[in-house]
């Protein structure tokens, strides 16, 4: 008897097509997001579920008392509750690796388009004041052998620094809490204190996991370290950053802009004062979002979800569930 399991989104044809013939196959087709209620509900006789973004905790385990195991259709995995699914025996994946360019591609755009004050300038012209050569105070900076400061150099900070150093000749420099002698090799990219890279960096790039240790360790203390002239841009995770110090950073003048694809709370809250700042570029967490890395994502997720119901150690298994 094939396994059932439940997708929590639509995917692509081909990818229900094969996860068709081996399980028994279950997917939301809904235009709005499945509910917490009709999720737990979905979930009661499942073995496999593939999800984005759903906590996965106590309750949620409770209520699937067959499941086996979680392919998260992310690279990010914080919604795992995983002193909870140790408890309950249930395996956790997710989607490394195949979003790492893609990320880096809008990561790269974030700080071109905040640097030469794209979006802002993009309505100027359409709102009709364009009638002369733009004033010095329109102005933007160039990116180019300017001191790129990514904070967590792992794949896609690699990507980041790569295109940073070979296209754009800019001065990378990194930290990580270990070094990493590999991308140095690749890129060039230079290891410093932290301290030094936010002292040194005329656009700092965070881009570290959501964990018990780096939520919200990017505070006002990191901030006033910065450069006033520099831009700060986080496509990673909005809960990393203390989101009341970098609006107070951003109102005092302690840094020039943020370029930002994530949020503490998603989406925010419209009185949210990022929202109504002009020295921030805003986007609604696009990070992987074309149309082939997400079909990607959903491939390698479901070849997660079945190598696990098949007995197989998945290949991308989340560290801290390899000893459950």
């Amino acid at each position: 008897m094939k396994p059932r399991v439940l997708v929590a989104q639509r995917i692509p044809a081909d990818v229900a097509d094969w996860l068709g013939r081996r399980c028994e196959l279950r997917v939301w087709e809904g235009e709005e997001r499945l509910s917490r209620e009709a999720l737990l509900e979905a979930i009661s006789d499942v073995e496999g579920a593939a999800l984005v973004s759903y906590r996965v905790d106590e309750e949620f385990l409770v209520h699937a008392p067959k499941l086996r195991v979680v392919s998260d259709i992310s690279v990010g995995y914080d919604n795992f509750d995983v002193d909870a699914m140790r408890r309950h025996k249930v395996l956790g994946t997710n989607t490394p690796g195949v979003l790492d360019d893609t990320v880096a591609d809008l990561v790269m755009g974030l700080i071109l388009a905040s640097a030469r004050r794209i979006p802002e300038l993009d309505q100027y012209v359409k709102q009709g004041r364009w009638l002369r050569a733009i004033p010095e105070p329109f102005f933007g900076r160039d990116v180019h052998h300017a001191t790129l400061g990514i904070i967590g150099l792992g794949r896609i900070g690699e990507a980041v620094a790569r295109r940073a150093k070979f296209g754009f000749d800019m001065d990378v420099v990194y930290h990580n809490r270990h070094r990493n002698a590999g991308p140095e090799e690749r890129t060039g990219a230079r290891f410093l204190p932290l301290d030094e890279v936010l002292c040194r960096s005329d656009f700092l790039v965070l881009q570290v996991p959501s964990t018990a240790e780096t939520r919200g360790f990017f505070g006002s203390r990191e901030f006033g370290l910065m450069k006033a002239s520099s831009i700060f841009v986080n496509a990673s995770r909005g809960d990393v950053v203390d989101e009341a110090a970098l609006i107070a950073a951003l109102r005092s003048g302690r840094i020039a802009g943020a370029a930002l694809d994530v949020f503490a709370r998603e989406p925010p809250a419209a009185d949210n004062p990022l929202l109504r700042m002009d020295t921030v570029l805003a986007l609604p967490h696009i990070g992987s979002a074309t149309s082939k890395t997400r079909a990607d994502m959903c491939m390698l997720a479901a070849k997660n979800l079945v190598a696990a119901l098949e007995g197989e150690v998945p290949p991308n298994l989340v560290p801290e569930l390899r000893d459950r």
